[in-house]
């Protein structure tokens, strides 16, 4: 895959989450098992997606980034991202934090660390 299709791809999927998770939180959260019972829960929520967004906007952004060094260090970056993102959603899990649609995030957390590995190793 090449890069441009790849901070895309990764790009749009942060963009969606941020979108969801800014406009419609009462609406996700419970999908995973996370209640939102008050206006600080709900602020978190729409706080969380300053980070989401801005992985997007960096995704997109450079998209059109050729191979080097400084794409190295960029999906380097991701990949941290995506495993740390792995990591604590195996934890909430675990721990029964998050329920129902929760086992999807660890999986699109390990799938998006294989790509981004993938894309790593083309650099």
């Amino acid at each position: 895959m090449t890069n441009k299709t790849f901070l895309t791809f990764h790009g749009c999927i942060y963009l969606m989450f941020s979108l969801a998770l800014f406009f419609i939180p009462t609406i996700i959260w419970p999908m995973y098992g996370v209640e939102i019972n008050d206006k600080y829960a709900y602020f978190l929520s729409q706080h969380t997606t300053i980070f989401l967004g801005g992985i997007a906007a960096i995704s997109l952004l450079l998209k059109d980034i050729e191979a080097g060094i400084t794409a190295k260090k960029l999906f380097t970056a991701l990949l941290i991202l995506n495993i740390l993102g792995a990591l604590i959603t195996i934890y909430a899990g675990v721990t029964g934090i998050f329920v129902g649609f929760g086992w999807s995030d660890p999986a699109f957390f390990i799938i998006l660390s294989i790509f981004t590995y993938l894309q790593l190793k083309k650099q």
